[in-house]
């Protein structure tokens, strides 16, 4: 196996995308090997590595269907969902509280901002 070229940050060649660079114009990798990667330098840490793909073997993006929909709003309102009082916090729920603020500090009087 061959090692991938390795380009600097903004210095990659016409035709490579990475995967939020296709997203953004409606395509994915569809299934195609990375050809390249693009590395931005930072001070005292490692570099930022982005993985790039060649837009001529892109596909676009597939389709939400109407029973995907129907999973993503279903996730969502699991996110929104108290486990305590079971009531939709229209919000979602931090992780660390595990249930709506008003259940999380029952004491604590609202705001009145």
């Amino acid at each position: 196996m061959s090692a991938l070229p390795v380009y600097r940050w903004r210095l990659a060649p016409d035709g490579l995308a990475t995967v939020r660079q296709l997203r953004a114009v409606g395509l994915r990798p569809g299934g195609s090997d990375v050809v390249a990667q693009v590395e931005r330098p930072r001070r005292r840490r490692p570099p930022l590595v982005a993985f790039l793909y060649r837009i001529d073997h892109a596909v676009p993006v597939r389709p939400m269907t109407p029973a995907r929909w129907a999973a993503l709003a279903a996730a969502n309102l699991a996110r929104r969902t108290c486990l305590t009082c079971h009531r939709d916090a229209g919000y979602v729920i931090p992780a660390r509280l595990g249930e709506c603020v008003p259940c999380a500090f029952p004491d604590s009087e609202p705001c009145a901002a």
